[in-house]
């Protein structure tokens, strides 16, 4: 939680792509009335296989890319919800290209740039899903570079996916703001040395990891009050 001071000395904010700028479930959601009436719960199983996958590959040493991995959590969720439907498969896959940024993102963006803060995203995400879902989303402008774990071929929570910030944006951990949704994610960012705040907007309780977030908050909306822009 913030205990009302602003985080200072921050050259960049880095956020991770799925559930903390894009809401991984609208993809399901444009598929509701092909899913029924679970389809949250559908949307909640293909969401836990894909990170489950993430974790168990790099664990394995068998990487592929999120894509892939993306496909073979939703071949799963399919099976467990008993649908052999090919075209509701696809359209799924495709739904995910195009997910729907959540609606404060934007204006949060604007804020930080028209202050001149670096920002970038740092994600599981393939190189060619990222760049489909920043643009669909209008959000190209808003930031300044998207790096894709595809560049060191293992997942986070690993220290050499945080280290792709260092190396990319030429900055130092400690003036990295890490945002994401993910309370793992945060942890993982928190071990390597940046500077987090968990976007827990489902007020979850904070993972019981050995690295905490610095900060959290409910909604991207209090980002800039809380670096002191607003």
């Amino acid at each position: 939680m913030s205990d009302g001071t602003a985080m200072t000395d921050i050259d960049a904010c880095v956020f991770d792509a799925y559930g903390t700028l894009f809401d991984y479930a609208s993809a399901s959601a444009r598929c509701k009335d092909a899913l029924g009436t679970d389809w949250m719960g559908f949307s909640d199983l293909w969401r836990r296989k894909q990170l489950e996958y993430t974790w168990l590959r790099s664990l394995m040493g068998r990487h592929t890319d999120f894509w892939h991995v993306t496909g073979e959590a939703l071949d799963y969720t399919m099976e467990t919800f008993k649908r052999n439907d090919p075209a509701l498969r696809a359209l799924l896959m495709q739904q995910f290209l195009n997910l729907d940024a959540y609606p404060e993102v934007s204006d949060m963006l604007r804020a930080l740039k028209a202050r001149k803060v670096r920002t970038a995203v740092l994600s599981n995400g393939s190189p060619t899903m990222l760049t489909a879902a920043v643009h669909s989303a209008g959000l190209t402008p808003l930031l300044d570079a998207s790096l894709s774990v595809e560049s060191v071929a293992i997942y986070k929570p690993h220290p050499s996916v945080y280290q792709l910030v260092v190396d990319k944006l030429a900055v130092m951990a400690n003036r990295v703001c890490f945002l994401s949704s993910n309370g793992w994610d945060a942890a993982g960012a928190a071990a390597f040395g940046f500077r987090v705040v968990w976007v827990n907007r489902a007020g979850l309780p904070r993972e019981k990891l050995p690295a905490q977030p610095e900060r959290e908050v409910r909604s991207l909306a209090e980002l800039p009050a809380l670096l002191g822009l607003a």
